[in-house]
């Protein structure tokens, strides 16, 4: 390869102001937490799809390897160039058009790079609902979110990333464009193959644009938070809401105790709504698209019968935006707080709804047990069995030997206990860069050898955000 001839080739593709090179890719060189440090080649950020495509094209003749990266928010490295110098990352935060929007069939069209809450915010104006809420909302990009088949707040009722995508625009490592836009809601013509790059993180193309779907906004949200004593508890009263309210129920959140005085700790202005700490708190969130209907009333009669049977000591349910938003900062600053904290080894792993309280306690006495010195956090979605661990150390309590071997003992706990529930140890997260050596360990050789398979057919020179998920 002849770098000033590439280089100059993809600036003439993007424009000179849009090639960054040297120090101007410091901010695209690292992961959100600090985790992993690389070396761009250069950053380009295209402002079309044309662009991309021809940014592939100019790659595949002059093998250069390929890092997409939208808002890099992601907690596994998927984002993040390797440190040789040799990758270029492919922002896309300049394509944030929409190109699209239609009642009649409940969607929008837009680019990758669109920032979630203005499409959430967009969505709005018109009188309707995207449902897809988490931490990062304000600056993770919908291509990442795609990428990554991201789960957030509301999967219990809306079903994670994945399932909210109608169609896709993709661009393929040869520069070759793939438009599966169409709103379709069925089409049985052979193999779905928009499906294989959500949750791909970037490893088999680049996702453009994307049609997803919209909803009828609700006419009523309600916010309950509540404090008990066990995940069991949490998981009977989960059924009784969802046996009584059935599709209201939008979101069943859970925090412990250790976690909730991290965010208290370090999120500014966050309150906890009761008068003495409490082992678990729920977040239950509902919601009403028809006039008329007491979806208050109807939350706190359960509420009311769960205190009177003794399955939670106290509720509050929210009576203003305010208090809503309040609430739900406990749990949308659960990462800022965690990484200001120190070094917390997470997971992302999710059993069956109905081995939660299991994993929870035996992991917690594993772990309290084998690492003493540090703290145990967990925080998740009960209502799909995607509770994260977070073992936090402080940083300058252990050396970088210590934190690497501590890392590597506390993930081969947790997966034990996972795997022996018939979990898995990603949800949402992904496998990036962190989580690959345990995908060998919870996936069978022949579902390695059948992704390594495709990953050969559509990407041969392995270009494509190489060293992720399993290379």
């Amino acid at each position: 390869m002849i770098l000033n001839e590439f280089l100059q080739a993809a600036a003439e593709v993007v424009g000179v102001e849009n090639l960054l090179l040297g120090t101007d890719t410091v901010g695209f060189d690292v992961d959100w937490r600090g985790r992993y440090q690389g070396k761009a080649l250069c950053v380009a950020r295209p402002g079309s799809t044309q662009e991309v495509s021809e940014l592939m094209a100019l790659c595949m003749r002059h093998g250069v390897e390929v890092v997409p990266q939208g808002g890099n928010t992601g907690l596994c490295g998927a984002a993040t160039p390797s440190a040789d110098g040799n990758q270029m990352v492919v922002w896309l935060g300049r394509m944030n058009n929409v190109r699209a929007f239609s009642e009649i069939d409940g969607s929008i069209t837009l680019d990758a790079g669109c920032v979630l809450e203005t499409v959430q915010n967009l969505v709005a104006e018109q009188g309707y609902f995207f449902p897809m809420s988490l931490g990062a909302e304000g600056s993770c990009q919908i291509g990442g979110n795609i990428a990554t088949n991201a789960g957030g707040t509301a999967v219990l009722r809306y079903g994670p990333m994945r399932d909210l995508v109608l169609g896709l625009e993709v661009v393929l490592p040869d520069g070759t464009v793939h438009d599966w836009l169409t709103p379709l809601r069925k089409n049985n013509t052979g193999y779905d193959l928009k499906q294989l790059f959500m949750g791909a993180e970037g490893t088999l193309g680049i996702i453009t644009a994307a049609t997803l779907k919209v909803f009828p906004a609700p006419k009523v949200r309600e916010l309950a938070m509540v404090t008990l004593h066990s995940v069991g508890q949490a998981l009977t009263l989960l059924h009784r809401v969802r046996r009584s309210l059935g599709e209201r129920l939008l979101s069943c959140e859970i925090i412990n105790w250790a976690q909730v005085a991290l965010v208290l700790k370090h999120a500014q202005g966050a309150h906890w709504p009761f008068a003495e700490p409490s082992p678990w708190c729920l977040l239950i969130e509902v919601t009403e698209t028809l006039e008329g209907y007491d979806l208050r009333g109807a939350l706190e009669t359960e509420l009311e019968k769960a205190l009177e049977a003794e399955l939670i000591t106290d509720a509050v349910v929210a009576t203003s935006q305010a208090q809503q938003n309040s609430l739900w900062q406990l749990r949308h600053s659960v990462s800022e707080a965690n990484k200001l904290e120190g070094y917390g080894v997470t997971h992302d792993t999710a059993v069956p709804l109905s081995q939660q309280g299991v994993f929870a306690t035996e992991v917690e006495q594993r772990l309290m047990q084998a690492y003493p010195q540090g703290q145990v956090l967990m925080v998740g979605h009960i209502g799909d069995g995607n509770i994260h661990v977070i073992h936090m150390f402080q940083r300058d309590q252990h050396s970088a030997e210590q934190l690497a071997s501590a890392t590597r003992g506390v993930h081969q706990l947790v997966d034990d206990v996972t795997l022996s529930l018939g979990g898995t140890v990603s949800a949402e997260h992904g496998i990036g860069q962190t989580n690959k050596a345990r995908l060998q360990a919870s996936r069978s050789p022949q579902d390695l050898a059948l992704m390594k398979a495709i990953k050969g057919v559509i990407d041969p020179d392995r270009r494509m955000n190489p060293g992720k998920v399993f290379d």
